[in-house]
């Protein structure tokens, strides 16, 4: 599946990844009048996200979905989530749910058939939510990936392992030394390196990516250097900070390498005087055009 992503950042020459990460409150007012039950809220989430999937989807080759912003709508909620995954992926994007997932192995392979695989019922086998990516968290080691791994290969999916978080205090446990002189999340990327080593494609990418924040550009830029055959998911562009600059060290000479977030600048760029007298949808193009000629004037031709 990185391959497929990949191809479609060539074509549009655009790394850019919209992140759906839809809070009721970042809607319009006139969206929100008289609402006040999660059915309400949901309908209006997935409306929303609909609308600004129209607008962006011939320019930008990826969503993220962060489930946690639809599961605290309850069960309406988790409808609006599974609309947008499956509305997006039918405008041709590839999706990315935001989960973030992981346990030991049993409820870690609940995990990955819920966002990637199938569940059996008795002679058949169903899907839940049909994601092409997935986040999840390699910190409790190999049995909690290793479902996943298997999902991967057997479906054509990916997935996104944290190793460097954006988050300011990530460094906290992230950039703690171990005995042998690495950080932490030096040995987490390279066990993320091993555990993709079967599944690189022709890019020279394997289907097992990391998560590298854009708001650490000094260890970004080692694990660019350390894994070679390692495709990020880069947080933390824009409304956390992190600028096109920074965040060039995460791509190889080729100009390939990440796929770049950004959630509110995006979705809520609506309310930035930038983008005064559009609406929602039209603004969130906008942004995610002037997005596109940032990162593109840094990172230079995708796919020389």
């Amino acid at each position: 599946m990185v391959d497929k992503l990949i191809e479609k950042i060539i074509e549009l020459q655009n790394p850019t990844c919209v992140g759906l990460d839809t809070d009721f409150n970042y809607l319009p007012e006139e969206m929100k009048k008289d609402i006040s039950t999660f059915e309400g809220a949901a309908e209006a989430i997935a409306e929303f996200n609909m609308n600004i999937i129209d607008k962006i989807c011939d320019i930008v080759p990826s969503v993220k979905v962060q489930v946690a912003y639809y599961e605290m709508y309850g069960h309406a909620g988790m409808q609006a989530f599974e609309y947008t995954v499956n509305y997006a992926r039918g405008r041709g994007l590839i999706v990315i749910a935001d989960c973030k997932r992981n346990d030991i192995g049993s409820t870690a392979g609940c995990y990955s058939k819920a966002y990637l695989g199938k569940t059996s019922l008795n002679d058949k086998s169903l899907r839940a939510v049909e994601a092409d990516m997935l986040t999840v968290n390699g910190y409790l080691g190999f049995d909690g990936i290793k479902p996943f791994i298997e999902d991967i290969k057997k479906y054509d999916k990916s997935i996104f392992a944290l190793v460097k978080t954006s988050n300011p205090s990530s460094g906290e446990f992230q950039n703690l030394k171990l005995e042998n002189g690495k950080f932490i999340y030096e040995q987490m990327g390279e066990l993320v390196s091993e555990w993709g080593k079967d599944t690189i494609g022709k890019y020279g990418y394997s289907d097992v990516g990391a998560v590298v924040g854009a708001t650490h550009p000094e260890e970004a830029e080692r694990l660019r250097k350390q894994l070679s055959h390692t495709f990020f998911l880069i947080p933390g562009y824009g409304a956390q900070g992190g600028s096109a600059k920074m965040l060039k060290v995460c791509f190889d000479k080729n100009g390939l390498g990440g796929v770049v977030n950004s959630s509110r600048g995006i979705i809520c760029a609506y309310k930035d005087v930038h983008y005064s007298g559009m609406n929602y949808a039209d603004a969130a193009r906008a942004a995610c055009i002037d997005m596109q000629q940032d990162l593109a004037g840094v990172i230079g031709k995708m796919g020389k």
